[in-house]
Formats: structure tokens, C-alpha cells, sequence
């Protein structure tokens, strides 16, 4: 059989809640550790536990970051949605399946292979076997791809940092589940791992971070915003980046940051500092610009330059907070009352995200006016292979600082 080198699509089908998230960053990690580009996308409902989620990985040589064509090997984990994954597998495809499950897979036309993972992963922790049941189909995707061991080991050991049991636990899962497939399951599959040498610099990264990063590059020292997805983790970035990359020479903070008790109040917040002088920002999605516009007015009529990054998801209103469009941009350029016209910075990489993350206070100081960015949540949530330009960036920051 001819074997396809670092060219295919994974989608994994679970449950949210369920613990997926770890393996399926697992996986991820462990290819990029191997040195070969690759990109994550995450389907997640808006609750916190029970519905469907998919997350779909994609390796490309060429670097491609959207999903393939065509899915090459489906993980299926959830009896929910198990009828439509199953219709869904191209023909010739890989179908990986948890038998415990005990629904039927009736695809003639497909590869497939089954593990007890559920009763396997009894057998490690009884009380937490619904979520190490995930690993086991990382053990079977790392025998099926060829992925390393020393790689999994590596992205087992920064996912649960600091965590020696959760590693013990979750390197025995996958090494069972590798031991299962090599010992049961036939290894003729086309699409396979090969590693590359790896460019030290290289890191997989999302929009929000990159973003976030830029931000602090660019000087930001007032954060104001309200949770609201899927611009959170931007000003979480932020939060969990500033002390390492900017702390003043005494070791005190450089930038204030305050939860504020809505969006309106954000607002308000980020127009005071910097009328007072500062670089203040907040980060939202379309329903809190609307609740902003107002603020917003009066940031434009009086010439106060302010920052507002707008991540993208379906509206109107509180909309569909995990999916992703672009619907904001025509309320974003006339955002508020009367003739207003607004400055809009559109990144479209991960790279203009971190580079309009600092260039967007210099605008909104040249012109003296309220500018914003406009992400979605497609850029701004799913994990893509970084070189090292951005870090080179990090790099003279963390030598050049003064508070």
C-alpha cells in the first residue's frame, strides 16, 4: 500500500464535558512536536456539559490549515451523534469506535476498528473512566499514524503540568490503547506521521493570543472587559501573559485589569484611561458592542483614542456564542448615533492579529478617535503552527521593557 506522509484530517466526535479536550490537544501537540505543521478546530456547543462537540485536526506538509477534502479517520465516542458520523465517513476512511458504546457500525466500504475503551479505562480508575476513555483512542491513533512516544509524552506532560498522578494515569490509557491496536487491529492504513525536523522556534498558537501578545507589545496598560464568548480567552491571554513578559523593575504590575460588571461599564472604563493619558482596551463580541455604542459616541464626538476588539460570533443579541461569521463589520464602522465612521482593522493570520494588537493603539492616538479590531471566532479560538516571528517579537520586548 502506498502510504500518504503528513497529509490528512482527523475528526474526532465526543461529548463536551466529557474530558476529550485533553486528548484531543494531545494528539495535536504530539505532531506538532514531531515538527509537522498542523491546526485544530474546535466544534463545541454553548453549554458546559452533555452536547455534541467535534474537533478536527488537520497535518499538512504544505502547510494548510483549513480541513482537507476529505476526513480521513473519524474517532466516534458519542452515541448521540453516532448514526450521523457513521453516514458521514467518506468511503475508504478509518472509523475508530469505543464498543462499549454497543451501537452498531455498519459501513462495508470503510476501515474499522473497535475498543472496549470504556472497560478499559475502568480497569486504570473506575471513578474517572468516562474521561479516560479518551485517551485510549489517542493510544489507537498514535499506533495507526506512527506518532511518537517520546512526543506523546511531552504533550501529556505540559497538558496536565505539575500533575504526576493525572500523567501516570493518562500515559497508562495510552499506552494500553496502543497495545490493543498493535495486538488486534490490522496497521494497512494509508495516512501516516513522519517527522520532521523541527524548528525550535515553531509553536502553535490561536487568534485571541496572538492578539493578546500584540497588546501587550504595543503597550496596553488598562484592561476593562466582561466575559463574553469567544473573546474571553483573549483578555485571559493577556491576564496570564503580563507577568511574565512585563512586569515593572520592582515586580509590580504595568497594567491595571478589571473585570468590569458588564459591557457598558467596560466601555466607560476604557474611555476614561485614556483620556487620562493611557493605552486602555477591552475585548467583546457583537452583542456587547451593541450594549457599548453609546460609549462609543462619545469616544468618537470627543477624540478620545480607545481600543475595541471584536471577536466575531453569530448574532444577534447573546446569538450563538460558538459558532463564528463576520456579521459585525457594517455595525462596527457606523457603531453609535449620528454621522460616525470608524477605523477597522481586519486581521486575517495569526500573524496580523499579533501585529494589529500593538499598531492598533498607534492608530487610534494618530487619529485621535475610537478604533477597532475585527477578529472572529474561527481566528481568534483554533490552535494553527506558528513560526518564530512573533516570538522574535516576545524576545524584544522582554529585553527593551521600562516601566
Amino acid at each position: 500500500m502506498t502510504r500518504i506522509i503528513n497529509d490528512f484530517t482527523l475528526n474526532i466526535a465526543t461529548a463536551n464535558g466529557t474530558g476529550s479536550q485533553s486528548a484531543n490537544l494531545i494528539i495535536l501537540n504530539s505532531i506538532f512536536e514531531m515538527g509537522v505543521p498542523v491546526s485544530g478546530k474546535n466544534y463545541f456547543p454553548s453549554n458546559i456539559s452533555g452536547l455534541p462537540t467535534w474537533y478536527i485536526i488537520r497535518a499538512s506538509d504544505a502547510g494548510y490549515q483549513a480541513p482537507g477534502n476529505e476526513t480521513n479517520y473519524r474517532v466516534i465516542m458519542n452515541k448521540d451523534t453516532w448514526v450521523d458520523d457513521i453516514e458521514n465517513a467518506e468511503s475508504g476512511s478509518v472509523i475508530i469506535y469505543n464498543e462499549n458504546v454497543k451501537l452498531p457500525i455498519e459501513r462495508d466500504d470503510c476501515i474499522v476498528f473497535g475498543m472496549p475503551m470504556t472497560k478499559m479505562a475502568r480497569g486504570v480508575n473506575p471513578k474517572l473512566s468516562r474521561m479516560i476513555a479518551n485517551m485510549y483512542y489517542v493510544g489507537a491513533l498514535a499506533h495507526l499514524l506512527n506518532i511518537d512516544e517520546n512526543a506523546i509524552l511531552k504533550s501529556v506532560t505540559n497538558q496536565f503540568a505539575g500533575k504526576e498522578k493525572a500523567i501516570e494515569l493518562n500515559m497508562r490509557a495510552i499506552g494500553e490503547g496502543r497495545e490493543y491496536a498493535a495486538e488486534n487491529w490490522l496497521d494497512e492504513v494509508e495516512h501516516q506521521v513522519e517527522a520532521r525536523e523541527k524548528d525550535p522556534n515553531s509553536f502553535l498558537i490561536d487568534g485571541n493570543e496572538a492578539t493578546a501578545l500584540g497588546s501587550i507589545y504595543g503597550g496596553v496598560n488598562m484592561l476593562a472587559w466582561y466575559p463574553i464568548t469567544p473573546s474571553s480567552s483573549l483578555a485571559e491571554d493577556i491576564i496570564r501573559w503580563l507577568p511574565k513578559l512585563r512586569n515593572g523593575e520592582d515586580g509590580g504590575a504595568t497594567c491595571a485589569v478589571i473585570q468590569a460588571e458588564d459591557e457598558l461599564a467596560a466601555a466607560g472604563m476604557v474611555l476614561g484611561s485614556n483620556w487620562a493619558g493611557g493605552r486602555g482596551m477591552t475585548a467583546t463580541s457583537g452583542p456587547g458592542i451593541s450594549l457599548m455604542s453609546e460609549f462609543i459616541g462619545l469616544g468618537y464626538y470627543a477624540e478620545i483614542p480607545s481600543v475595541f476588539w471584536d471577536v466575531n460570533r453569530v448574532g444577534p443579541s447573546t446569538g450563538l456564542p460558538t459558532r463564528t461569521q463576520q456579521g459585525d463589520l457594517s455595525m462596527l464602522y457606523e457603531a453609535s448615533h449620528g454621522d460616525t465612521q470608524h477605523i477597522v482593522l481586519i486581521p486575517g493570520t495569526v500573524n496580523e492579529c499579533f501585529e494589529f494588537g500593538w499598531k492598533i493603539f498607534d492608530v487610534a492616538e494618530r487619529y485621535q478617535t475610537p478604533v477597532f479590531g475585527f477578529s472572529d471566532l474561527d481566528l481568534g479560538m483554533n490552535h494553527i503552527h506558528q513560526l518564530k516571528w512573533i516570538e522574535e517579537k516576545l524576545s524584544e520586548l522582554r529585553h527593551s521593557w521600562t516601566p
